[in-house]
């Protein structure tokens, strides 16, 4: 038996009630395209991929340097990842949020501006559906099972999106045009949706961000400079804390069946 002084001393055990701190959310960036995928190619030869990645890595420090969230990357090179493995990353990580990075081309080169775009069954406007058709293009370079998906599959998997991860998609989208629009241009009316296959993780509220277009040739050279990407990433970066400070504590782990994730 220990002497009665040194008893007295000893720390007292542990409670197995003490609540455990919970992980910090999961933020899971997607930088569009890579590898074999280059994306769209600026008018001087600058590749969407390049700028996706280098735009991502910004994002992804200074949402790290916050101390309010863990964040990782569907790719950290130059490496092509089809579009439904993205969304399975997000999911067997259990992000509480995934956000796709792009800078996109359009035939009209005068267009420019960053955008936000959310899934949808139909889209939005005649643009946003070639930009969702070029984008789920992206996987004719991952093979024919990519390639041959019934539409009514595409329709079923549309579906799944539950009502409440739409609602904190939409708030995520409209968090992120109020804080580009500090800082950056924005495409006219730079809200919309479509079926972007990308963003169809059922209980992952996720938006798409086009930063701007690569076919217009300011656009182009703001996205090669490092201090844009920063401005484009800070603005990005307000618009997450303000999705989890309407949102609350977030999950750290992916849904049980049966279990709702709150959005909101």
């Amino acid at each position: 038996m220990l002497p009665a002084t040194i008893a007295a001393a000893a720390p007292p055990r542990s409670s197995s009630r003490t609540a455990a701190r919970p992980p910090l959310p999961l933020v899971l960036l997607d930088p569009g395209h890579g590898g074999k995928d280059p994306g769209a190619i600026g008018v001087s030869g600058t590749y969407e991929k390049h700028v996706a990645l280098a735009s991502a890595q910004e994002l992804q420090r200074q949402l790290i340097a916050s101390g309010r969230y863990r964040v990782e990357l569907t790719r950290t090179r130059d490496v092509f990842i089809p579009l439904q493995d993205r969304v399975g990353i997000a999911q067997r990580r259990g992000a509480a949020l995934f956000v796709s990075m792009h800078a996109d081309a359009l035939s009209d080169h005068g267009v420019r501006g960053a955008s936000v775009y959310t899934l949808a069954d139909t889209a939005s406007d005649a643009q946003t559906a070639a930009l969702a058709r070029r984008e789920n293009a992206a996987d004719r370079f991952g093979g024919p099972s990519f390639r041959d998906t019934p539409p009514e599959v595409a329709r079923i998997l549309t579906s799944l999106v539950r009502r409440e991860t739409r609602t904190g998609s939409a708030r995520m989208a409209h968090s992120v045009v109020g804080e580009l629009g500090r800082d950056v241009p924005l495409l006219q009316n730079p809200a919309r949706h479509a079926g972007f296959m990308v963003l169809r993780a059922a209980d992952i509220p996720s938006v798409l961000v086009e930063m701007g277009f690569m076919s217009n040739r300011q656009d182009e050279a703001a996205l090669r400079r490092p201090d844009h990407r920063a401005r484009v990433a800070a603005a990005m970066k307000r618009a997450v804390d303000a999705y989890f400070a309407h949102a609350g504590p977030a999950p750290a782990g992916p849904l049980q069946p049966g279990a709702a994730r709150t959005t909101g």
